[in-house]
């Protein structure tokens, strides 16, 4: 047992058998006692991912009292910076991408940090706020089951409007990736921070004869790529035509990567996105406004050492909206007809968000409520109204995601320790399809992503609101109207 020292009781006290307690600090000033009571109450939470969300959702919930348990089938922190891909950077300034009270070290003087320097800070951070103990590695969540009465004539959330219902629990069914034994935790609460960008390839489908079965390469995905050591990647492309499929961010990163190694292809296809130069005919048909509100927006920190490599023909690029292989690469163009030879075909063709968060309910029906929409169903992008005890935190984009997901972990702490309550299922459902309808507007085909691309100061407006916290945040009414708001401006926001 830890000794109570400044009358501040440790967290394993709470293990203690209660005549135990009052014995071992029957000497203790009476601040101690008073406050037992309150600590003995605090609630389990259990966070899946450890990636920037679960960090700041365990964060914050360790701030207010409560007690996290953290899940992540990776050996270390970070979630999509865990592995990524040797010559990635990041591709929002470092001043967007910060956590509001843990600034970047002045040692990391580049806009835009390096995988390995974006690794060091969450590392950092997480051991500032000591969260590594909370943290359980090699530990996959299998699924999570709720044991409580059925949500289906609630007219509140959770029945009662209260985040700890008198009944209800979560079950989580965890398995070791190392020792494949399995084990089941039940906690008061759960906080999915599940992204989109991880686990769950989205693979294209093709007819039959049209497919990789018929290319005498090699296939693989961008996240298979990503997890290779350095070297070994390297190998895997060396003196090879490749073809990366896709023009995101990953897509940009591994030609980039592949022509710095001599390779001599590259080729954007299956889906139109943005280049910043009409040159090589690689303009899409959407508006950048349709960009930024559906965060497909595409960075490019060194762009002119990438359009170096496209003029010397290192990078080629080619827009089709569709593709097909044969036996010496691909085809493409509107009729198929347009064959580039390749020896490796890379999908950087994202992932499937959606399925991940389904799969994760062992209830078919708490799946079918993520999944039955266009769009994932959530009050402020965190809550459904029909699914207890349970938020979601970093799956909805933002086009800085560590900055929105500070903010979310913020309301969503408040909410649990009662600072405000939700509205009635009736009035989250209307809301949320109000946001639904605007979102269908200004993204088009793209608004199934959840995106608060272009609204985020909007958006930040609505949680300090709720919390009951003044969201004009700058000093005085010229500075709020025109100077651009970061994470700085909302360290003081606290439940």
């Amino acid at each position: 047992m830890k000794i109570c020292t400044n009358c501040q009781i440790k967290e394993d006290i709470k293990d203690i058998a209660l005549p135990e307690i009052k014995f071992k600090f029957f000497f203790l000033p009476t601040i101690a006692e008073i406050a037992l009571p309150e600590i003995m109450d605090k609630k389990q939470v259990a966070i899946v991912g450890a990636g920037v969300s679960g960090l700041l959702a365990c964060k914050y919930c360790l701030s207010k009292g409560f007690h996290p348990i953290v899940f992540d089938t990776e050996p270390d922190i970070g979630g999509v910076w865990a592995k990524t891909i040797k010559t990635t950077t990041l591709q929002s300034p470092k001043t967007f991408y910060q956590f509001s009270d843990f600034p970047w070290p002045t040692s990391v003087t580049d806009v835009f940090p390096t995988g390995q320097q974006i690794r060091d800070y969450l590392r950092s951070y997480a051991t500032h706020f000591d969260l590594i103990p909370h943290i359980r590695f090699h530990s996959r969540v299998k699924g999570i089951s709720y044991d409580g009465p059925s949500s289906e004539t609630w007219s509140l959330w959770n029945g009662t409007g209260e985040p700890f219902p008198p009944e209800g629990k979560w079950n989580v069914t965890v398995k070791s990736t190392q020792t494949a034994t399995t084990q089941v935790y039940t906690v008061d609460f759960v906080i999915l921070c599940l992204g989109r960008f991880k686990d769950v390839p989205n693979i294209p489908e093709f007819p039959a004869g049209k497919g990789p079965e018929v290319f005498r390469g090699q296939v693989i995905h961008s996240m298979e790529y990503a997890a290779m050591d350095a070297k070994v990647a390297e190998e895997f492309v060396k003196g090879k035509k490749v073809v990366v499929v896709g023009f995101g961010k990953t897509g940009l990163d591994i030609a980039r990567e592949c022509s710095s190694i001599n390779v001599s292809k590259f080729v954007e296809s299956h889906i139109k996105r943005k280049l910043p130069l009409t040159k090589f005919n690689i303009v899409p048909q959407h508006s950048f406004s349709k960009d930024i509100r559906s965060c497909k927006i595409t960075y490019l920190p060194n762009r002119n050492d990438f359009f170096d490599e496209v003029e010397k023909g290192s990078i080629k690029l080619k827009k089709s909206q569709t593709f097909s292989f044969y036996n010496a690469g691909i085809l493409i163009g509107d009729d198929l007809s347009t064959q580039i030879e390749a020896e490796v075909v890379i999908y950087a063709t994202g992932f499937k968000g959606v399925q991940k968060l389904k799969d994760i309910f062992e209830s078919s029906r708490f799946g079918e409520f993520i999944a039955g929409s266009p769009r994932v169903p959530l009050y402020r992008e965190c809550i459904h109204p029909q699914i207890p005890q349970l938020a979601i935190i970093g799956f909805s984009e933002s086009l800085s995601n560590l900055y929105i997901s500070e903010m979310r972990s913020k309301w969503l702490v408040a909410l649990l320790e009662g600072v405000f309550k939700l509205p009635s299922v009736k009035e989250m459902q209307k809301d949320i399809v109000q946001w639904d309808d605007y979102m269908n507007q200004s993204a088009g085909e793209y608004h199934y992503r959840s995106s608060i691309g272009a609204l985020e100061i909007w958006y930040n407006d609505q949680l300090c609101k709720d919390m009951g916290m003044n969201p004009m945040r700058k000093n005085g009414p010229l500075a709020n109207l025109f100077e651009p708001y970061g994470p700085i401006d909302y360290t003081k926001i606290e439940a």
